[in-house]
């Protein structure tokens, strides 16, 4: 089921309703177990028992973890969990890539060997709950997380649906210290969440469901456009990835506030970032600060002189890279943004704390990076990727002249978006006196909420009567202009 499919708003409609009716936790927490494992089997109920067999074995593995006595069997035990989850994505996500470019080199090398590639389906958001259940065992290893109380509280976590398919990354450190809270719509709940649930519709359903009519014919034949209608489409994509990701990202941690959970942030106005380090504190938030805690402090970080810290910056960014997709095209993004991070520190220590680019330049500089490292990440293949970027840089003449009227709207309401969220960072930020400060929203009926899991929240209100036309017009909007038929979220595909 596809957030912005009538479907989904009936499953969700009718989820709250129940979730109203029964009184007890234990009964309502049944209901959810029951629900999120629905949700999941729409998309293919054969891999709901790959979904439960992942969690099983970290919750056995967590639980062995907590009950040892001796550090070798704790380590034995939380080897076997990252073992085995690791051999389960390797194995659906991995083989068919690594099977192929093992017959590549036997055929240049001659040996008329051939490995038979595996047919198979990829999970849905195999590579998400695989990493939320490795954290699991790893906090209660590293003596950070006590194990769940039940194995119903451990199981909504693993199987909560609204993060299930494509994130944020839910740490259960983070989800079940709010096991013990009764869950189920209420009038706050509904109006914090259902606000969140719309700007997230919109950027998807309004922004990058267009955008990508511009970006699919591009990516797929550049040969075909003038270098010009590449920057355009180039533009359209940097847009549009953002949209519709960020866009699930609100819809997830808003389906959860009406249900009673709060969810981590994972996006905060990214191309506003000055420097690559910015982009990626900015960025899916979630997955970055995972690689930070489970790749990188392990690997050693920054404790062991400059030469070392660069090759685990370059070393995670690749596994990223790498956890995005089975596919070059994403090891080359990976080690792109893991070669400037590594480039950044070291411009960083030449230079010292104090020196400062100009803030409109470094934004730029910065964002023309990111777009062009969205080349690769998006291209079907390295031909497409090498002949996108020397249309760019030769803003080669040949091919279709193609001026995309849509993407500038979208363009504008993006930045206008990114510039109004920075101004609330800032006003939030700066306490009370600055929260004071966003009055202006009071007549639209709008105020902010804050939280210390998912940041802040414009959460709309038709308690006046320019509330009721803003909310009435932005509802109007997606009726009339959004493209009848959910498309797949971007990120689906990982």
């Amino acid at each position: 089921m596809i957030f912005s499919s009538p479907r989904f708003f009936v499953f969700m409609v009718l989820l709250l309703v129940a979730l109203r009716l029964v009184r007890s936790l234990e009964g309502r927490l049944s209901l959810l177990l029951f629900a999120s494992c629905l949700f999941y089997a729409a998309w293919d109920w054969r891999y709901l028992g790959l979904l439960l067999l992942v969690s099983g074995i970290n919750w056995v593995c967590g639980a062995r973890i907590a009950a040892a006595r001796d550090a070798r069997v704790r380590h034995a035990w939380v080897v076997t969990s990252v073992v085995a989850s690791l051999a389960i994505l390797g194995w659906f996500k991995y083989a068919n890539f690594f099977a192929g470019n093992l017959n590549a080199a036997l055929a240049v090398l001659g040996s008329g060997v051939r490995v038979p590639l595996p047919e198979m389906l990829l999970p849905a958001g195999i590579s998400f709950y695989v990493f939320k259940t490795m954290s699991y065992t790893i906090d209660i290893h590293r003596r950070g997380l006590a194990p769940a109380r039940s194995p119903m509280n451990y199981a909504t976590f693993t199987t909560f649906f609204p993060e299930l398919i494509a994130g944020p990354i839910v740490r259960a450190s983070v989800f079940l210290p709010q096991m013990g809270r009764d869950i189920g719509p209420s009038a706050e709940r509904l109006r914090t969440g259902a606000s969140l649930f719309l700007i997230g519709l919109t950027k998807k359903v309004l922004i990058a469901d267009p955008l990508a009519g511009i970006a699919d014919p591009m990516f797929g034949a550049p040969q075909h456009f003038s270098g010009m209608s590449l920057w355009m489409g180039l533009a359209a994509y940097t847009v549009q990835i953002y949209c519709d990701f960020s866009g699930y990202s609100d819809m997830a941690i808003g389906c959860a506030k009406m249900i009673g959970y709060d969810l981590p942030r994972n996006f905060r106005m990214p191309y506003m970032s000055g420097d690559v380090a910015e982009f990626w504190r900015r960025w899916h938030i979630t997955l970055s600060t995972w690689l930070r805690d489970y790749l990188y402090i392990p690997l050693g970080g920054n404790r062991y002189g400059a030469a070392r810290t660069y090759a685990n910056l370059a070393i995670t960014m690749l596994l990223g890279g790498l956890w995005h997709g089975a596919s070059w095209n994403f090891v080359a993004w990976g080690g792109l943004h893991g070669a400037a991070l590594a480039l950044h520190r070291a411009v960083r220590g030449a230079l010292g704390e104090d020196f400062r680019t100009p803030r409109p330049l470094a934004i730029t500089v910065t964002l023309l990076f990111v777009m062009l490292c969205w080349v690769p990440f998006r291209s079907p293949d390295f031909a497409a990727t090498r002949e996108i970027l020397r249309r760019l840089f030769t803003l080669d003449a040949a091919g279709a002249h193609f001026v995309p009227v849509l993407l500038f709207p979208c363009l504008a309401l993006v930045a206008l978006g990114h510039a109004i969220g920075s101004a609330i960072d800032a006003a939030v930020e700066r306490g009370p006196d600055g929260v004071h400060a966003l009055a202006w929203l009071r007549p639209f009926g709008a105020d902010v909420v804050k939280d210390p899991i998912s940041g802040w929240i414009v959460r709309l209100g038709v308690g006046t009567l320019p509330g009721m036309v803003l909310v009435g017009s932005w509802l109007l909007a997606i009726v009339f202009f959004a493209a009848t038929g959910a498309s797949p979220f971007i990120y689906f595909q990982f």
